[in-house]
């Protein structure tokens, strides 16, 4: 059975997956906002999917390659989110609450990581 901090890092994704989701929905239909939404759309739905594999990895070097995976998802979510922000195509009280979370899953996934290759070298 999965114990409870993995059961609620996997609902957390999956609520940030909803906020991206929400965001892309809310945006406006004109090209650019369509081009940069779905780029964001991608990456930051996909922060879920490569924690729940991690989940399921078969060793330690499995399960750090995947968090790892679910970093430069989240890397590329900040990335988007700015653009959408700078160039004027949401605002910024619809980014900042997502960028702010993006920040908080790196934290989190950097520090998971670590103590994961760590325990491998001990």
């Amino acid at each position: 059975m999965i114990d409870q901090k993995r059961q609620d890092m996997m609902l957390r994704t999956k609520r940030f997956a909803l906020a991206v989701i929400r965001l892309y929905s809310s945006l406006p239909r004109s090209t650019l906002a369509q081009v940069l939404g779905k780029q964001v759309l991608c990456s930051g739905t996909s922060v879920g999917a490569h924690y729940r594999e991690a989940c399921r990895a078969k060793s330690n070097a499995d399960f750090v390659s995947k968090i790892e995976g679910g970093l430069q998802e989240l890397d590329e979510t900040d990335y988007w989110l700015g653009l959408l922000r700078d160039a004027d195509v949401a605002k910024t009280d619809q980014i900042e609450p997502l960028a702010a979370e993006t920040n908080e899953l790196i934290s989190i996934f950097v520090s998971v990581a670590r103590a994961v290759k760590s325990s491998r070298d001990e």
